[in-house]
């Protein structure tokens, strides 16, 4: 489980304090998909990179399973568990699909088991394993051969920041899946997604709502997916993505982007 006690999280710009995330308090409990969302600039990502422990909390701890890692780095909590997929992937020159599965299992997996991962994925295993991790890759497969290594972590916490960036619609068909599988076979650990998408908030557990790097309402999917259909507030940055586009169906109301 992982908890959030009263995180805050300033930036200096311009000789003047600027507070992104105010005062956030949650849980993610374990065997549960929880997606973040909420308007642009609310703050989603930058959480995100709370927990991942890219940036550290001005004010607040994180706890994971009872453990304060509010001062652990990065590395430190992907050891832990925590698992952390970019909004936009790195790519890295001399490094091979193959070698990256296996970086992220911590072990010699066989190449086989490697292309399972990327067959999950939806991509032609035989096509990618030994291609490098480099430029000559599309963002949508570099999106996709990073949850592919979530995949193969298999995390006590797997953290996607808006997986749907960048793909095409197939992949993004695909992605649902991913997500879908995961959700069923999520025993003891938990998943964390930052997405505008309905389709991806319609099969979370748990939603929750920022907005201006506060959190506006955290519930069940049946409790707060209602409420977005019918705030425009807190659909507004998901529209200009192309998210929600279904929202306002489903309650026959008449909200247009």
């Amino acid at each position: 489980m992982l908890e959030l006690k009263n995180i805050s999280f300033s930036v200096r710009e311009d000789g003047m304090t600027k507070e992104i995330i105010r005062n956030v308090s949650m849980t993610i409990p374990d065997e549960k998909l929880v997606v973040i969302t909420g308007p642009n600039g609310g703050g989603k990502s930058t959480l995100a990179r709370l927990i991942a422990g890219i940036e550290k909390p001005t004010e607040g701890k994180i706890f994971l399973n009872g453990e304060d890692i509010t001062e652990k780095s990065i590395t430190e909590r992907a050891r832990m568990g925590i698992g952390f997929a970019f909004q936009q992937p790195v790519r890295f020159k001399g490094i091979q699909v193959l070698d990256l599965i296996r970086l992220a299992t911590g072990k010699h997996l066989a190449v086989a088991d490697a292309c399972e991962y990327l067959s999950a994925v939806g991509l032609c295993a035989k096509d990618y394993i030994d291609r490098e991790v480099n430029s000559s890759l599309s963002g949508g497969e570099l999106k996709r051969i990073e949850i592919a290594t979530v995949l193969a972590k298999a995390s006590v916490l797997s953290v996607f920041d808006e997986p749907e960036a960048g793909i095409d619609l197939w992949s993004f068909q695909n992605l649902i899946q991913v997500f879908e599988d995961m959700r069923k076979h999520i025993a003891g650990s938990s998943i964390l997604v930052i997405s505008h998408q309905e389709r991806i908030l319609n099969i979370a557990d748990e939603i929750i709502v920022l907005k201006d790097g506060q959190l506006i309402t955290h519930g069940s999917r049946d409790e707060v997916l209602p409420q977005l259909s019918g705030d425009t507030t807190a659909v507004a940055g998901c529209c200009r993505l192309g998210g929600l586009a279904e929202l306002r169906e489903l309650k026959g109301e008449d909200f247009r982007c």
